[in-house]
């Protein structure tokens, strides 16, 4: 019997999540957590334009040429690669206060350091920059990581509050998948 899951842009749509939280042209965008295929940093690409950077930030050093080479068949010259892992506060090489934008998705129910994990986010976002997080909802779904790894958007919340974010909106990514948007102060 065939099965086919739904992945990549069938399950979350980067396009309509990058313009719903208002990445937009000369934007610079930290995509922490980028993944093998860079779906939301070759979108954030698209949308930054010539005038815009982003910076597509993982921990797997092997999927980091993957995501340069589609950026140059793309026509994509404003997306750099950089290793560093993002649960230790200071180890990304991205300016500090310098980002308009990082995006934490489906990165967090893969760790236990998701506080750090925010923490770094939040440290390269200048004052007034966005912290968009996307994960796994807790409720039944066909697909995806177990349940007992999923973080629940109230603990998001909470974090988000005790590192004094300011919550912007909450949206729905996905069928699968919640979405918070979160401003520095």
């Amino acid at each position: 019997m065939d099965r086919k899951v739904a992945g990549g842009n069938e399950l979350l749509n980067p396009e309509r999540i990058l313009k719903e939280v208002g990445i937009g042209y000369g934007n610079v965008v930290g995509d922490l957590g980028c993944g093998g295929m860079g779906y939301f940093t070759l979108q954030a690409g698209k949308l930054v334009g010539d005038k815009g950077q982003v910076y597509a930030v993982d921990v797997v050093k092997t999927v980091l040429p993957s995501i340069e080479t589609r950026a140059k068949l793309e026509g994509l010259n404003n997306i750099k690669t950089i290793w560093s892992n993002l649960e230790v506060l200071g180890a990304t090489r991205i300016k500090e206060s310098s980002l308009d934008f990082t995006l934490v998705i489906n990165v967090l129910f893969q760790s236990k350091k998701q506080r750090e994990i925010l923490e770094e986010a939040i440290r390269l976002l200048r004052k007034n920059g966005k912290l968009v997080v996307v994960d796994w909802s807790t409720s039944r779904a066909p697909l995806g990581p177990a349940i007992k790894d999923r973080v629940p958007l109230e603990k998001i919340e909470a974090m988000a509050q005790s590192l004094n974010l300011k919550k912007e909106k909450t949206f729905e990514a996905g069928p699968y998948h919640y979405g918070f948007v979160f401003v520095k102060q």
